[in-house]
């Protein structure tokens, strides 16, 4: 028989920092495809997809088979930026298969494993092809954890533990912020227009097109084409974050496809290796390639592991067939939420989101937090966003099937069922 962990130890040896830990109290052992099962064989629907960095689901059978293969061939693990085979076929299998088919021209590059890497990278690139100094970014948005990402991230609690003060950033209202009259860009301009507004003309804006630890806030397609044209009125560099909302996300690869822009930097980290590996790439307009070599570096920006299962990722964007998978089963998802919002009234919810980045803003304070846990307690995996965790969020893998979809609909209904109208306990009189 297999002895048990003991959580203990968990507590005993690890940082009080450990988070999702508290959240999804066992240990978990095997996962596959939209499921995780933990060490007493109790079965979980993954709607979580590991924060968005797991978008194909667990241990897909073309990337394992694929690793697998590379490792046992002693193929190179680590590399810095040396040029390696696998670099080479995921970068002409990336140009073919995702940039060329969508008229985008990007220089790739690798800044280190992680979402605030790319964005650091972004940041730090804005300001030296510019030479200007400050950032808009937008409230309620997270960009990473290092003091660049830091400072244009929104959340007072993440922006604190900087220890220092957070500078040369501006926040300016996100879509819908304030109320759906007010034009948020309008007020954005007039403190570009006005030089007594005390905002100079920043190097950069960064923005996510559909936010996710903010809240899952969707930015209209509209409001996105007015940030590109500011940005080329004022020849500001345009940043959209893509870690959390790419990579099929949102619907399309890149989430801001629909909106039809261009963004001059992207950064992508997260679901791009595919399988969960820590990759990231920041993708720059040719023009703005202007770094000298070495300027920006990290140790582990070559993981040859995760050139192997993203280029085998890429298998599943050779033509429109899980694209229009991924359109079809986005309709079940929100028409799903919109029924459990006008069937449960108490919620007093609101549907968020788009594509496979959805969730339900819930008015009352605490209940999006209950839903979720009573969801893990009956097998199914999901979180809470938004500045007081106010949304219960649906992040299941793209890879899963409509029974998947089914079976996490009925918990999450049964959920619902429960926070709104918990059972009274019943007492001996």
């Amino acid at each position: 028989m297999t002895q048990k962990t003991d959580m203990n130890i968990f507590a005993q040896m690890e940082s009080e920092v450990r988070s999702y830990c508290r959240s999804f109290p066992t240990v978990f052992t095997k996962a596959k495809g939209h499921k995780m099962w933990d060490e007493e064989g109790k079965e979980y629907i993954d709607f979580f997809s590991g924060a968005g960095a797991l978008n194909y689901g667990h241990n897909d059978p073309l990337m394992k088979e694929k690793l697998v293969e590379y490792i046992l061939s002693d193929g190179i693990t680590h590399s810095l930026d040396m040029a390696t085979t696998p670099k080479a076929v995921f970068l002409e299998e990336f140009n073919n298969t995702i940039l060329k088919p969508r008229d985008l021209n990007y220089k790739v590059m690798f800044p280190g494993p992680t979402g605030t890497n790319t964005v650091e990278s972004a940041l730090k690139l804005a300001r030296k092809v510019t030479g200007r100094t400050d950032i808009i970014s937008f409230t309620n948005g997270f960009h990473g954890m290092t003091i660049g990402a830091l400072s244009v991230t929104g959340n007072s609690f993440k922006r604190k533990g900087a220890g220092i003060p957070l500078t040369n950033t501006v926040t300016m209202p996100y879509d819908n912020f304030v109320s759906d009259e007010l034009d948020t860009l309008e007020y954005l301009e007039r403190f570009l227009d006005d030089g007594g507004s005390g905002v100079a003309i920043p190097a950069a804006i960064i923005l996510e097109t559909v936010q996710g630890e903010g809240g899952i806030n969707a930015a209209r397609f509209e409001w996105l084409k007015k940030v590109e044209a500011i940005c080329k009125r004022w020849d500001i560099l345009l940043i959209v974050d893509d870690v959390q909302a790419g990579i099929g996300r949102t619907g399309t690869f890149f989430s801001f496809e629909q909106a039809g822009i261009k963004p001059d930097i992207v950064c992508l980290s997260k679901s791009i290796s595919g399988y969960g590996l820590p990759l990231a790439l920041t993708l720059i307009k040719p023009e703005y390639d202007i770094w000298e070599p070495g300027e920006h570096n990290g140790t582990f920006r070559g993981n040859n592991h995760a050139f192997i299962t993203a280029t085998a990722a890429l298998s599943y964007w050779k033509d429109d067939s899980f694209e229009n998978k991924i359109a079809e089963q986005s309709k079940r998802i929100y028409s799903f939420l919109e029924d459990i919002v006008a069937k449960y009234p108490q919620l007093e919810g609101e549907v968020r989101g788009r594509g496979f980045m959805v969730g339900v803003c819930s008015a009352k304070e605490g209940l999006a937090g209950k839903v979720a846990a009573e969801a893990f307690s009956r097998g199914l995996i999901m979180e809470t966003a938004g500045p007081n965790d106010e949304v219960f969020k649906l992040f299941p893998a793209l890879t899963i099937t409509d029974e998947g979809l089914e079976q996490g609909f009925r918990i999450i209904e049964e959920s619902v069922e429960s926070a709104v109208n918990p059972k009274e306990l019943v007492t001996n009189a």
